[in-house]
């Protein structure tokens, strides 16, 4: 599978220099892409036998090197160096710029990733610079947060935390030992060991009021485990509210990206999806990440609110344009 993997990229590339040299001899073209003659002739055998669907003669690429020099022909589909596509490059850009919003990044040195962006964009053309900086990128993160949690951690004291609930609509006094930061889907949490709920708990830096560094040490109870967060942070509970979402074919990728109650056929591949939700704001984002492949059934009020949602950023699309 390794040599598969390296040999696409440079067969895609092999094709569009001989293109554009013609004549080019195989001791030539292995000078160039690093490789021996033995592996330039095996890569010109390979080329021969691909081509546009279809397979006929007519349809192949027409490659030889008879006495060392490599002539090509019925390539011009794949004669252009591969490009990023618009929609490509522009998402490419906007990560980029999330990235560098990070609070991570505030205070690593170096220009290196202003000048991927600036690359890129020179690479990419207008169009997908013109994309890209019409989506605005906010990373939340408390300001005062990061660099006091950060100090905790180094110095391996317990911290205070008044924290936000959402969804029970309160602040709440926390004691932690903290263990690590870490960024899950856009957003910074604290990991560690919460004294209240007595368990390892994961904490939005944008929901915490206020905190503390203590002058207690840190002591997580030994059998304090790493929250696997490589499903996201996601974790339903019996008492979360049941949503029941109805999903294209396009949208089946819920049903196996989140944990869920019950998953129903409908036909024409199309599911209902039941889930338990510990935070409304979640499934509105859902709903409308979903778009047209998807859609709140139950409760009402929660598909009542995702439709006001989404009428409201559709007026604000018809007001930009």
């Amino acid at each position: 599978m390794s040599a598969s993997a390296d040999r696409l990229p440079r067969l895609l590339s092999l094709v569009p220099y001989l293109m554009s040299h013609p004549g080019a001899t195989v001791g030539e073209v292995a000078e160039v892409f690093g490789l021996s003659e033995k592996q330039v002739i095996d890569d010109l055998q390979l080329v021969w036998m691909c081509g546009l669907p279809g397979h006929t003669p007519g349809d192949l690429i027409d490659v030889s090197w008879d006495g060392g020099e490599i002539l090509i022909d019925n390539a011009d589909t794949i004669a252009r160096p591969l490009r990023l596509g618009i929609d490509e490059a522009s998402a490419l850009l906007v990560a980029l710029r999330t990235l560098a919003a990070m609070p991570e990044l505030a205070e690593v040195p170096g220009d290196a990733l202003p000048r991927v962006v600036a690359k890129l964009e020179r690479a990419a053309g207008e169009g997908a610079a013109a994309v890209s900086t019409q989506v605005a990128v906010d990373v939340e993160a408390q300001p005062d947060a990061l660099p006091l949690v950060r100090a905790a951690l180094t110095s391996g004291r317990r911290l205070s935390l008044r924290y936000y609930v959402p969804g029970r609509d309160e602040v709440t006094p926390r004691e932690v030992d903290p263990t690590r930061v870490l960024v899950v889907d856009g957003r910074t949490y604290l990991e560690g060991w919460c004294y209240r709920a007595e368990a390892m708990r994961l904490f939005r830096l944008d929901r915490i009021q206020s905190v503390e560094v203590l002058a207690l040490a840190a002591d997580p109870p030994a059998g304090a485990e790493p929250i696997d967060v490589t499903q996201g942070v996601f974790r339903p509970s019996p008492t979360d509210e049941l949503v029941e979402l109805e999903v294209s074919a396009d949208g089946r990728w819920v049903a196996e990206y989140y944990p869920c109650e019950a998953v129903t056929e409908l036909g024409e591949g199309r599911q209902r999806i039941a889930l338990r939700a510990r935070d409304e704001d979640w499934v509105l984002r859902l709903a409308l990440r979903l778009g047209d492949t998807g859609r709140v059934v139950a409760p009402v009020s929660m598909a009542e609110r995702v439709r006001e949602e989404a009428e409201r950023a559709l007026a604000l699309y018809s007001h930009g344009s």
